[in-house]
């Protein structure tokens, strides 16, 4: 069984960060949900959870990969912390799937040098902040081991690209009927 963690800060925008939890576990992928700022995580919409375990607490062996919603405050609060940036920069630099939507390839993706010479696409208005990444407007982008996407109205197709990332096509494009995305 595949395995992936979820960062989750306060602010993060709900839509992007549950609809990754709920679609990559019902194509069958363990989700573990990591605290940043606290082990209860208040979204941007005041949408309360609990997460599974913090951030300080998490090792990254024996999983394929890292999944960062955006919203702001979230993003932000993600990338200021240490713990969250040497995690994500031990996904990357073994390999592993690092995927990020809305503000955080920007403001969290960018900074760690994860995107330099990539394409990579973020929420309108943030593309400013990337200095070594290719901007594009497309929905979702891959390039290699990284997955980035715009926002709310994409994170259907961000988990569909993850779970096509880390399973295969024929389980992504199962998902994606099942919860009636158009193609």
């Amino acid at each position: 069984m595949k395995r992936v963690v979820v960062l989750f800060a306060d602010g993060f925008e709900e839509v992007e960060g549950l609809t990754q939890v709920d679609f990559l576990r019902r194509a069958g992928i363990e989700v573990t949900m990591v605290g940043v700022t606290g082990k209860r995580v208040i979204g941007g919409h005041d949408i309360s959870i609990e997460t599974d375990i913090m951030i300080d607490k998490i090792d990254p062996v024996g999983y394929e990969g890292v999944v960062i919603p955006g919203g702001m405050p979230g993003a932000e609060n993600v990338g200021s912390s240490t713990h969250a940036q040497d995690l994500i920069r031990a996904f990357y630099e073994n390999g592993d799937l690092v995927a990020a939507i809305c503000a955080a390839p920007a403001v969290v993706l960018e900074p760690l040098g994860i995107l330099e010479g990539k394409r990579a696409t973020c929420y309108p208005g943030f593309e400013g902040r990337f200095e070594k990444a290719v901007f594009s407007e497309e929905r979702v982008i891959q390039e290699g081991n990284v997955i980035t996407s715009r926002g709310p109205g994409t994170a259907a197709e961000f988990a569909v690209a993850i779970i096509s990332y880390l399973i295969d096509k024929k389980t992504a494009e199962n998902i994606r009927k099942q919860t009636l995305q158009p193609v």
